[in-house]
């Protein structure tokens, strides 16, 4: 392995990234952040005017929003959540490796699938959260430093009442004229939701003094607990 790759930050080299942490090696496409985003550059999306109507005390949801190491942190501090499982979607089970996702023609995204209790947090409200400190919509196949297709934002129903609450809220979003470019996030049909490996799970709970979700992600953390502080968990919930 080169010199250059044994350092504590990310190296991209022909899309593949070697991430090394002491002893521990894991392959990443998720770029070195240059700064820290500030808290004041984090919009205050809406609530919701059609609000979601799920029975029962389960129910899932899959958000494509760019790294899943930090979408997976986000919402591992909601309340609410239990469980939150980075991944892929929009490919095939044949692809769904991070390998192959990280080469940018799989069709998939790295995505986040979240359990949640519906009667502590709906599923408007997670939309909420994700548009305020996770993804901005206005950016096409990337977000922040990360750019390619398998980092597009996207919303993945499950069924149709989270197709429904879906493409309201975007219009909300769309008509409230929060960013200055239009918005780019599709809702996109549910093609299966594969697991990543197990060292892609709970990135940030076991691995707090990363360089890249440092500066990049926990600034997202940072804005959830002071724009939801009603729906800010301290415990980071494994998944």
């Amino acid at each position: 392995m080169p010199a250059a790759l044994r350092s504590p930050v990310v190296r991209r080299n022909a899309g593949f990234a070697v991430v090394a942490l002491g002893s521990l090696m894991l392959g990443s496409g998720c770029q070195q952040a240059i700064s820290a985003t500030p808290l004041e550059s984090f919009v205050n999306a809406p609530a919701a005017d059609l609000k979601a109507h799920e029975p029962g005390r389960r129910a899932q949801a899959i958000f494509s929003g760019g790294c899943y190491w930090g979408v997976e942190g986000v919402f591992s501090h909601v309340d609410g959540v239990t469980s939150a499982v980075s991944g892929f979607q929009g490919g095939s089970s044949e692809t769904a490796t991070y390998e192959q996702v990280s080469e940018g023609d799989t069709g998939h995204a790295e995505s986040v699938r979240v359990t949640y209790d519906p009667a502590k947090i709906r599923y408007d409200q997670l939309l909420r959260i994700f548009f305020s400190v996770i993804a901005d919509p206005t950016q096409l196949n990337r977000q922040g430093p990360d750019v390619g297709t398998q980092y597009r934002s996207a919303l993945v129903p499950l069924d149709p009442e989270q197709r429904r609450i879906a493409a309201a809220y975007l219009a909300q979003l769309s008509a409230a004229h929060l960013w200055a470019r239009p918005i780019v996030t599709r809702i996109e049909p549910y093609r299966g939701f594969y697991p990543a490996a197990a060292d892609h799970q709970d990135f940030m709970a076991r691995h707090p003094d990363y360089p890249y979700t440092v500066i990049w992600d926990e600034p997202r953390i940072a804005a959830l607990k002071a724009k939801f502080p009603h729906l800010y968990h301290a415990d980071f919930t494994r998944g």
